[in-house]
């Protein structure tokens, strides 16, 4: 039973953490359609008229308009997704999709990644309508399958099937921007202005089969091993865009320090430091292993799948240099391919959301980044749609807010939910 006295932001995350819409994968995912029922629901319920999207059996979209004051201004898509990365409750110290409220935190799958943003959305325009106001401008509101697995089966085919949703719209926010982070004691909000190229990958061993207690010497496996480690131990160098500039220059402006070390300089922002340091560069993990089926059989095959973020426009480079690195045994196939994109710190969306931090919490330097990560904005993009993560949330200094994602514990504060729904209220009033 979630406590009624609790603030209905955090009820409805609550609410939506219950909903287990665990994403495998190639198609397997549960619990999208449940979901999207009950915030169509909810949007019903302030008076809205929602649209259900399913191209696929159970992958479910909704939408829903909110008429503005000024219709002549562009549109503004605020957009979330509905799925969350599975979570092995075995490893958790709570249950993964109970929803839970303990030691001023909520807790689940999905309090990060991004069900506290939904929450977020859903209360805010609740609180603009019920005080019998209205946002500055329409609102497209969307909320997608499948994010989790590159959108293919949620946001790509909406843009694809349904653009009209989106008619009149020329921006969008979402999720992974907004929140606080503290750097040498001084706290400071990133704003995310970009994103990092996505392409996953699968390696590809072949050799010859055989009994395993033979000698061998074409063993897909250790092939496919060699080539992992490889990757493995690779570190991408340096890289900086204008974005990743800019908060090199902003963590500089708030230090002291210079800017000529930017893994350094990102030391200062604690918890955050791994999170800055993977948007100055390329990374590839290796995330999935198989091959095999029997302990006493040689396997002709043997797979990985490597997960890929590019700096924008390196793509081809990349590829072609990870090709070099595991050798012409190895074959690599392209699973998942998206774009990554960059946007200038500046323009009226822009001002808007710093200008509604600075209300709530002033004084505060907002500075720009590039998430090493990837959103449904890359999908809006392909509809001439700019993207933004802008998910405000206060939070404590010692809390490893970007370590939740698709963490253990995943875990978000009671009071960083309520200052997120004033402050993206705030927005949605004023801009």
């Amino acid at each position: 039973m979630i406590d009624p006295s609790l603030p209905e932001v955090v009820r409805i995350a609550s609410e939506l953490i219950r909903f287990d819409t665990s994403n495998f994968g190639a198609g397997n995912a549960k619990g999208e359609r449940e979901a999207a029922e009950y915030v169509g629901a909810y949007l019903e319920s302030l008076g809205l008229d929602v649209e259900y999207y399913e191209p696929i059996p159970r992958r479910t979209n909704l939408m829903a308009r909110v008429p503005g004051r000024d219709r002549d201004k562009p549109a503004l898509v605020v957009h979330g997704h509905l799925d969350v990365v599975p979570a092995m409750a075995e490893d958790w110290t709570v249950d993964p999709f109970a929803g839970l409220v303990k030691d001023g935190m909520l807790w689940g799958r999905g309090a990060v990644d991004m069900k506290n943003m939904n929450a977020m959305i859903l209360t805010a325009v609740a609180d603009i309508l019920r005080s019998g106001d209205r946002p500055e401008r329409d609102l497209v509101l969307a909320f997608f399958a499948d994010e989790e697995n590159g959108g293919v089966e949620g946001s790509a085919l909406v843009v694809q099937n349904r653009p009209e949703w989106f008619e009149g719209a020329t921006a969008a926010i979402s999720e992974v921007g907004g929140y606080s982070i503290t750097v040498d004691d001084r706290r400071a909000y990133l704003l995310q202005v970009g994103e990092k190229a996505m392409i996953w990958i699968r390696l590809v061993a072949r050799g010859r089969a055989g009994h395993g207690s033979r000698l061998h010497d074409d063993n897909a496996v250790t092939k496919l091993a060699e080539a992992v480690a490889a990757i493995g131990r690779t570190r991408w160098p340096i890289h900086l865009t204008p974005t990743t500039e800019a908060l090199l220059a902003g963590l500089g402006a708030m230090t002291g320090r210079g800017t000529d070390d930017p893994d350094a300089l990102a030391g200062a922002a604690g918890p955050a430091e791994a999170f800055l340091r993977s948007s100055f560069r390329t990374t590839t993990n290796p995330t999935a292993l198989a091959a095999g089926y029997k302990h006493n059989v040689i396997p002709e095959r043997a797979e990985a799948l490597i997960d890929v973020r590019v700096i924008p426009g390196t793509e081809d480079d990349v590829l072609a240099e990870l090709q070099r690195i595991v050798g012409d045994e190895i074959v690599i196939e392209t699973v998942v391919r998206d774009i990554g994109m960059e946007t200038p710190f500046e323009g009226e969306l822009v001002e808007a959301m710093v200008a509604s931090i600075g209300r709530h919490d002033p004084g505060v330097p907002v500075i720009p980044y590039l998430l090493g990560a990837g959103t449904d904005n890359k999908a809006l993009a392909y509809l001439g749609i700019t993207g933004y993560g802008f998910a405000p949330l206060k939070l404590p200094a010692d809390l490893d807010f970007t370590g939740m994602f698709h963490g253990v514990d995943e875990r978000v504060p009671v009071e960083s939910l309520v200052f997120g729904q004033r402050v993206l209220a705030d927005l949605l009033r004023t801009y």
